[in-house]
C-alpha cells in the first residue's frame, strides 16, 4: 500500500512537471516580446528580460535581435562566458552583423581578454569590408606597444555606464632582474642580474639600464640604452646602445631596427647588430616575421653574422606566446639554434672567447612565464631554459647549461 502511494505521488510529480512545460511552451508575438524585454534591460531588470528572451527563443531559436539582447545583457551582468556563447552563435550564422560584432568584441573588452577581441575585430574587418566604426575599434586596441594591450580612455558605453578600456594609464616602470646559469661540465655557475627604467613617452619609450655578471670569477658591468621612437600607429623602431670596459661583455653594442604593421595582424622588421670586442668586431643582419592569431602571438628571427675573416654564422629563434586576461599576461615558448643574442662568452683555458660564441653550435629552449597581481599593476616574469652548446676549445663535445630567472616590474 505504502509503495503504491509512493508510485501516486511520483507519477502526480512527472503529469505536473509536464504541465509546467506546457504552461512555458511560447505562443506569444516574439516583436512585441523584444520590445518588451528590451524596455526592461534597458530599464535594468535584467534577470526578467533574459527570462523573455530565452522563451521566445525556444521557438523562435534564429531571432537573431532577440539573441543578440539575450548575449548583450549577460555581458552587463558580467557573465562574458555565456554572453560570448550567444554572440558565436550569431555571428557564426550572420557574418556581416555589424551590430552583433560590435557588442562582441565590447563583450571580451570588458573581460579584459583584449587579444580575443582583437581576433574578432580581425574577423569582423574581413566580412565587413571598409567599415570606419570596426576599424576604429581595432585601432584602439591596438593604439599602443605592438604586442602589448595598453589602457586606454574612452566615453562610457551608452548601456553600462562602463569605460571600453578605463584602467589607470603607467608611464614609469622599474625591473629588477636575477638569473643563474648552471653547466654539467667545464663551467662553474653563472650569474646575471639587470636593473632598469622605463619612460614611455608621446615618442615612443626610453629604457636606461645597468647589467652585471659573475663569469668565471670575473666581475663585469655593462650600461645600456634602449629608445623605441614612434613614427606613426604602424610603424616603430628599436635602437639600443651599450659600453662596458669588462672582459665579459662587449666594449660597444650597437643596434637597430625598424618594425611595421601590416594588415592582417603581421609584423615585420629589419635591422642590424654590430658588436666591437677588443680583438675583433661582429656585424649581424637581423629581422622578424610575427602575427597574431586570437590569443596567440609566433614570431620568426634569423641572425646572419658577416665578419672579415671568418665564416658566415647563420642561426635563429622562434617564439610562440599565449597571452591570458591581457596583452601582458601570457605563457611562451621559445627555440633557437646556433648564435644567441645573450653572448654569454666562453672561455679557452684562461683566455675569454668573447667572439667565438657566434660561431659555436648551440641549440636553445626557453620557457617564460610573465603575470600580473590582482589588485595592483606590478608583473612577475619566470623564466626556464636548457641549453645544448659546443665548448669552443674541443669541436664536437658539446655541454648542457640549465638556466633560471625571475624579474620584478613595478609600475608607477
Amino acid at each position: 500500500m505504502r509503495i503504491k502511494r509512493t508510485y501516486l505521488i511520483l507519477l502526480g510529480c512527472f503529469f505536473g512537471f509536464l504541465g509546467l512545460a506546457q504552461e512555458r511552451e511560447y505562443k506569444g508575438n516574439p516583436d512585441e516580446s523584444l520590445l518588451t524585454a528590451r524596455e526592461l534591460a534597458f530599464n535594468g531588470k535584467h534577470a526578467i528580460a533574459q527570462d523573455t528572451l530565452n522563451l521566445v527563443l525556444t521557438k523562435y531559436p534564429n531571432y537573431n535581435d532577440v539573441r543578440n539582447l539575450l548575449a548583450s545583457t549577460y555581458s552587463w551582468d558580467g557573465d562574458y562566458d555565456e554572453a560570448r556563447k550567444q554572440f558565436n552563435k550569431i555571428t557564426s550564422i550572420d557574418k556581416k552583423n555589424k551590430e552583433t560584432w560590435i557588442a562582441a568584441i565590447k563583450n571580451e573588452i570588458y573581460a579584459k581578454e583584449y587579444y580575443i577581441a582583437l581576433g574578432l575585430a580581425n574577423k569582423a574587418i574581413r566580412y565587413i569590408k571598409d567599415d570606419d566604426q570596426l576599424t576604429a575599434l581595432r585601432t584602439e586596441i591596438l593604439k599602443h606597444t605592438p604586442g602589448s594591450i595598453e589602457t586606454l580612455s574612452e566615453k562610457p558605453d551608452e548601456n553600462t555606464g562602463k569605460s571600453i578600456l578605463e584602467e589607470k594609464v603607467y608611464k614609469n616602470s622599474i625591473a629588477i632582474s636575477n638569473s643563474y646559469d648552471v653547466f654539467d661540465k667545464a663551467y662553474d655557475p653563472m650569474i646575471y642580474s639587470s636593473l632598469e627604467y622605463k619612460r614611455a613617452t608621446k615618442i615612443g619609450s626610453i629604457i636606461p639600464r645597468i647589467n652585471f655578471s659573475n663569469r668565471f670569477q670575473t666581475n663585469g658591468i655593462q650600461y645600456e640604452l634602449d629608445a623605441y621612437p614612434k613614427f606613426s600607429k604602424k610603424i616603430y623602431a628599436y635602437t639600443n646602445y651599450a659600453f662596458s670596459d669588462a672582459p665579459t661583455f662587449p666594449n660597444h653594442r650597437v643596434g637597430a631596427e625598424l618594425y611595421a604593421n601590416l594588415p592582417k595582424s603581421i609584423e615585420i622588421s629589419a635591422g642590424v647588430r654590430y658588436l666591437d670586442f677588443k680583438t675583433t668586431q661582429a656585424n649581424i643582419i637581423t629581422g622578424s616575421l610575427g602575427m597574431y592569431r586570437g590569443n596567440y602571438y609566433i614570431s620568426a628571427r634569423p641572425y646572419i653574422s658577416l665578419n672579415k675573416d671568418k665564416p658566415v654564422g647563420v642561426s635563429g629563434t622562434i617564439l610562440g606566446r599565449k597571452y591570458l586576461k591581457d596583452g601582458e599576461n601570457y605563457f611562451g615558448v621559445m627555440a633557437g639554434y646556433g648564435y644567441s643574442a645573450d653572448l654569454r662568452q666562453l672561455r679557452d683555458g684562461d683566455e675569454l672567447l668573447a667572439e667565438t660564441i657566434l660561431y659555436v653550435e648551440s641549440q636553445q629552449l626557453n620557457l617564460e612565464y610573465q603575470f600580473s597581481g590582482k589588485k595592483q599593476p606590478h608583473l612577475y616574469k619566470a623564466n626556464l631554459g636548457l641549453t645544448r652548446q659546443e665548448l669552443a676549445y674541443d669541436a664536437g663535445n658539446f655541454y648542457w647549461a640549465v638556466s633560471a630567472g625571475f624579474t620584478y616590474y613595478m609600475k608607477f
